[in-house]
């Protein structure tokens, strides 16, 4: 049984991987690897600039009144120095901003051709740099009609939020204009995108390769690899001037 053991264990072999190996292969074919970068690079910039559609964005700033407020019939107050608190009743005029209601009415009176959920989609609201401005954001692929959205929205929400909340008020701070520089996509990092994709999968691929290559290329090869004497060298005469091959015939590892 020892004895056995013992053969069992002779005969494993034993799989390495010279990275310095791999990092001279991948470096003489850096060629191919620069060229699937170019190629990846311009197939981004392409698709990111003829096949995506640009977005554009236009913002209003409204002015969250803190004066006497009730709803219900609970009344209260909103000094300022409590922000935390007016920043909660930004946060439900976001919510009123986004309700069917409200939006059904902007597309009413903009006569756009997007339904309740898409609009929803376009538009967002936050509070601006944590004070009591809301600033609401429209993205549409048509500048002009980004902003028309965001001012109809800056009429229609300070009506809804009164006839929901007794006493409330917004102030309009910044109407919106239309914005000539799109926000995406952005080809600058798309294109990179695409460069780091094309060199990362051509090196995934070679590595691949080199690590399935069973071939013989040096003679340096079989004396670190395998506990053999060289007796001779047999000169590759079809490819007497090859770099690589050296005086070597290419050999296949069984």
């Amino acid at each position: 049984m020892k004895n056995t053991e013992t053969n069992n264990s002779n005969n494993k072999e034993y799989y390495t991987v010279n990275l310095l190996h791999i990092i001279q292969s991948l470096w003489k074919r850096a060629w191919i690897i620069i060229l699937c970068g170019i190629i990846g690079a311009g197939a981004a910039f392409a698709i990111s600039s003829f096949l995506i559609t640009p977005l554009y964005s236009s913002s209003i700033m409204l002015y969250v009144n803190n004066g006497q407020i009730s709803l219900g019939k609970t009344s209260f107050s909103i000094s300022s120095s409590e922000i935390t608190a007016a920043q909660s009743l930004v946060k439900t005029y976001g919510e009123i901003l986004n309700n069917r209601t409200t939006l059904q009415r902007v597309i009413d009176k903009t006569k756009i051709p997007y339904t309740y959920k898409e609009l929803s989609g376009m538009v967002a609201s936050a509070p601006s740099n944590d004070t009591e401005i809301i600033r609401v954001t429209v993205t549409s692929p048509n500048p002009y009609e980004a902003s028309d959205i965001a001012n109809c929205i800056a009429e229609v929400l300070p009506h809804r939020i009164a006839e929901i909340i007794d006493g409330a008020s917004m102030e309009v701070v910044d109407a919106a204009v239309p914005a000539i520089d799109k926000v995406s996509p952005s080809n600058t990092q798309n294109t990179a995108l695409g460069l780091f994709l094309g060199v990362l999968l051509s090196v995934a691929v070679l590595v691949f390769f080199i690590v399935r290559d069973d071939t013989i290329h040096s003679e340096e090869y079989i004396t670190q690899t395998y506990d053999y004497p060289i007796l001779a060298r047999v000169p590759d005469l079809a490819h007497p001037g090859a770099k690589n091959r050296g005086y070597y015939a290419q050999k296949s590892v069984r």
